[in-house]
């Protein structure tokens, strides 16, 4: 029986990835990945592993997330190391934690390897920083793209908008003109600043940077798109001032 490393990819820089995670697939046998992953941190593993695509973009699967669990436990019997390399951070809306419970409940030993989270790398190479002695001393990062009703109420947006000073939002372009709506009607001003950020730390990264009250129009009239997160709150005003000595991609 083998072992299960969820190990976390980051946000896309090679740079970013963490030497654990590196090591990881330079020596797996199988790595099973996720579709947000970089095509330079893909080159990472070891050319005798075994690579299987289980990413989901927007509805489309390669793997349905029951048949990539199961893959994983089959792996596991037949491998010594097998990877489930995931965007991000296995935790931060990876879908890690359901992974990982899967595996134990199947007797498999696993281990998690944390990655750089999107919300906090991708802000940091536009320029914003999360928080700031002047602008904010809090932050809540949230999804905009929610399993709602299946095993939990929606997200309470009015808390959202009233219990933190920054907000960061994954995968909520889709939904942003339902996300827009719903910070208003709790009380946030339609001329607090937000800041996109597609393709956060990749050569190609690029932002879009707004208000509450114009941001959709924005959207539709650039054509900007998934994949993104977004950033709210007065830090985004930091974005003019540090965008300039954003790191450069490795």
């Amino acid at each position: 029986m083998g072992k299960v490393y969820l190990v976390g990819a980051g946000p896309g820089d090679p740079g970013l990835m963490t030497l654990k995670g590196k090591g990881l697939l330079q020596c797996a046998d199988v790595v099973i990945y996720d579709a947000l992953v970089s095509p330079a941190i893909l080159e990472m593993i070891n050319p005798q592993a075994e690579q299987i695509n289980a990413g989901k973009r927007m509805g489309r699967h390669s793997l349905l997330q029951e048949e990539t669990s199961q893959l994983l436990i089959e792996k596991a019997q037949d491998h010594a190391i097998v990877v489930r390399l995931k965007g991000g951070d296995p935790f931060i809306f990876g879908r890690g934690g359901e992974e990982m419970a899967e595996l134990v409940e199947a007797g498999i030993a696993v281990e998690v390897v944390p990655g750089i989270t999107a919300g906090i790398a991708a802000a940091t190479y536009a320029g914003i920083p999360l928080t700031h002695r002047l602008y904010s001393s809090s932050v809540t990062f949230v999804t905009g793209h929610e399993s709602a009703g299946k095993y939990r109420p929606a997200v309470n947006w009015q808390a959202i908008a009233q219990g933190s000073e920054t907000i960061v939002i994954y995968m909520g372009i889709h939904n942003l003109p339902y996300i827009v709506e719903q910070l208003t009607l709790a009380g946030l001003s339609v001329e607090t600043a937000i800041a996109l950020v597609r393709w956060g730390t990749r050569p190609e990264q690029e932002e879009l940077i707004g208000e509450l009250g114009t941001i959709v129009e924005q959207v539709e009239e650039t054509g900007f798109s998934a994949p993104a997160i977004a950033v709210i709150g007065a830090v985004v005003k930091m974005h003019s001032i540090l965008a300039g000595c954003r790191p450069v991609s490795s």
